[in-house]
């Protein structure tokens, strides 16, 4: 009789499973030890390093805050780095989420720093620094909202707190008034001259006695200028005939005469440039004007 066959796999194919299933197990553990390994670098290539490193210990804060100007103050195993530089995306991650101020600021003088301190970008800080560098100029609010960098929200936000000086036009020299618009240097100086021979303006309109200087030209910039009281108001009831004669409303000397005469006949309590006109000592148009301006006392 022919020996039986035994039942069930031979004892090769067992050990030829087990390997398999143990070569399995190798290249699992092996993409695995690789891919753990890609992430930690991958990681660590966008940590912030060197990074700060905060210890709690009385001793060393106290030495830091005694002033030892050192860059890194080392104890026992410990490392303390001050100032630590920062990557780049760190950086920007934190001015992002850095708290933005309100505060009043001229935008032709603020700083850099105090627009970043405002919610501009370093970017966007610096654009505005540029266009001011080339000579521009923010005149009204409205001029620093049309800038490219300031958005509607952020302009809604700061424009209660834009503060832009206006001109004075007794305390501003030429190259002040040259940076109006609609003045160059021309009208610039002529703005200086006028101003001398009134003594100083008494009301913004004065501006449109000016030669060629028309209501269109005044109405540009009458919003950007005040018009502080003259240093020292007009001497009209002492000054001499020869210096009477050099203002502008009074011009000749036939006039300076005259008011000369009126003040020599006419009590002083009196004395009055509604007086003046009423004599036809001046053009009614003069007279006018001249009543407008501030007069010393009698």
């Amino acid at each position: 009789m022919e020996k039986k066959r035994s039942e069930g796999n031979p004892p090769g194919s067992v050990f030829k499973v087990g390997g398999i299933a143990l070569a399995f197990l190798i290249i699992g553990y092996q993409s695995a030890l690789f891919m753990h390994r890609a992430v930690t670098l991958r990681v660590a290539s966008r940590r912030d390093a060197p990074d700060t490193v905060y210890v709690v210990d009385p001793a060393l804060a106290a030495r830091l805050v005694a002033g030892q100007d050192l860059e890194v103050l080392r104890e026992g195993p410990v490392t303390v780095r001050r100032n630590a530089s920062h990557a780049p995306a760190v950086q920007q991650a934190r001015r992002s989420g850095r708290r933005v101020e309100n505060f009043r600021f001229n935008p032709n003088t603020v700083s850099g720093e105090d627009l970043e301190r405002l919610g501009f970008t370093e970017k966007q800080a610096q654009a505005i620094l540029n266009y001011r560098a080339k000579g521009g100029r923010f005149r009204r609010k409205s001029d620093f909202a049309k800038s490219f960098v300031v958005s509607d929200s952020v302009y809604k936000r700061l424009e209660p707190y834009i503060h832009i000086p206006r001109v004075d036009i007794n305390r501003a020299d030429s190259a002040a008034f040259d940076d109006l618009p609609g003045i160059g240097p021309y009208f610039a100086a002529k703005m200086v001259e006028y101003r001398s021979r009134l003594g100083g303006y008494s009301y913004k309109e004065q501006l449109m006695d000016i030669h060629n200087f028309d209501s269109l030209r005044f109405k540009g910039l009458s919003d950007l200028i005040v018009c502080s009281p003259p240093a020292r108001p007009f001497r009209l009831w002492s000054l001499p005939e020869d210096s009477l004669r050099l203002h502008p409303y009074i011009r000749s000397r036939q006039a300076a005469h005259s008011i000369v005469l009126y003040r020599n006949s006419t009590p002083r309590g009196e004395w009055s440039v509604q007086a003046i006109a009423g004599a036809y000592i001046l053009p009614p148009e003069d007279a006018a004007r001249l009543a407008r301006c501030i007069i010393a006392d009698p």
